[in-house]
């Protein structure tokens, strides 16, 4: 089987990691900061394009290496219209949505027009690879008690997906055999109902939705919301942030980080010690609900993400929710990794690439019927 060589590009709001992989194996990789000031002075995102690609380019060249014999080169994507998962050639509308955030503005939608360019410049193949446009919910999970308000898929695509194929081929199962839950535990937390290699249910990372995580609130009462959004002690941006920034542990404690949460424990805080129990108890929790959506009938629970790595949590976890299913820790992100695979997957014919048509796979319902 070809070693191709696959560089994968994975932009974020201050940095952009790169990596250079030939088959499984990564030949070097980095993190690239980016200058804040320099990156405020462009009126969008996509603006950012040439600066970025400079900075890239500097540093592939720091590593001694070169992009001439790259035969695939792979962005994360964003700002796309929902679609299931996989891998996709950066077709013109694909490469088009991205470039202007169609459905979302976030530096992530760089990645699928660095990986265009890149690839039309050194004659190889252009991809995207579950971006966090993914969504493979059924009619059921997206219904709330709101006419006119439902749930679409929020989660961590990309790491959810790669977690669950390499569970299943460590088992000498295909992932679409499988019926999995996963829990993502990281600064977010996404705990999601793999059926048959579709992820059929989870909790919305984005809109304030399932456990408490280090920086979002998750699920709380509506009443209580609505009381402080009409209190006048908040704005609009900073009940956003409450969301999804300012909100969990760094709420509770004044910390995202899990081991300075570890550390408080050990020096007797019992507030920091019911916190921290309270999203595991959260997480555990929802790992039961997938359960229940998944019938029973779950092969495995894989835990992953960087909070993973936490034997207490890993253990605390364990103790509610062994009962479901063997549980199995993947601790750690593996974005880079992920993206890398699904390209190589197509490269090697084990998988066929997708082609974006730009038309969602889920655009509401007929409330009339």
């Amino acid at each position: 089987m070809k070693k191709y060589k696959i560089f994968a590009i994975n932009p974020g709001s201050t940095s952009t990691k790169i990596a250079m992989f030939e088959g499984e194996k990564t030949l070097f990789s980095a993190n690239v900061s980016h200058d804040a000031e320099v990156l405020k002075t462009f009126p969008e995102i996509s603006d950012q394009f040439a600066y970025r690609e400079k900075t890239i380019l500097k540093e592939v060249e720091k590593a001694g290496f070169c992009l001439d014999d790259v035969d695939a080169f792979v962005g994360r994507g964003g700002g796309l219209v929902s679609l299931p998962g996989g891998t996709y050639t950066i077709n013109d509308i694909l490469y088009e949505h991205a470039r202007a955030g169609f459905t979302v503005k976030h530096p992530a939608m760089l990645g699928p027009q660095l990986a265009k360019h890149f690839a039309e410049q050194y004659q190889a193949k252009a991809f995207v690879v579950n971006p966090p446009d993914v969504d493979e919910f059924t009619d059921l999970a997206r219904v709330t008690g709101w006419k006119g308000v439902y749930r679409e898929s929020r989660i961590h695509a990309l790491n959810q997906k790669e977690i669950g194929i390499r569970y299943a081929r460590s088992q000498g199962k295909a992932y679409e055999d499988m019926n999995l839950i996963i829990c993502h535990i990281g600064g977010g937390i996404s705990v999601t109902a793999h059926e048959k290699g579709h992820m059929v249910d989870s909790n919305d990372i984005a809109q304030g939705d399932g456990p408490m995580a280090p920086t979002r609130c998750g699920s709380i009462p509506v009443k209580d919301v609505i009381k402080a959004c009409f209190s006048g002690k908040y704005t609009e941006k900073e009940m956003h942030e409450r969301t999804t920034k300012t909100g969990g542990l760094v709420d509770h404690l004044g910390t995202s980080d899990a081991r300075e949460v570890g550390a408080m424990i050990a020096d007797g805080n019992a507030y920091a010690k019911l916190i921290y129990d309270a999203m595991i108890y959260q997480i555990g929790k929802y790992a039961g609900a997938m359960a229940a959506v998944l019938k029973g009938k779950v092969d495995a629970i894989v835990l992953t993400g960087g909070i993973s790595h936490d034997k207490y949590l890993v253990e605390k976890l364990s103790e509610m929710i062994w009962f479901i299913a063997p549980i199995t820790v993947m601790a750690g992100e593996f974005e880079m990794e992920a993206l890398a695979a699904g390209a190589f997957r197509v490269l090697n014919g084990e998988e066929e690439a997708k082609e974006y048509t730009g038309k969602p796979v889920w655009s509401g319902f007929n409330e009339g019927a």
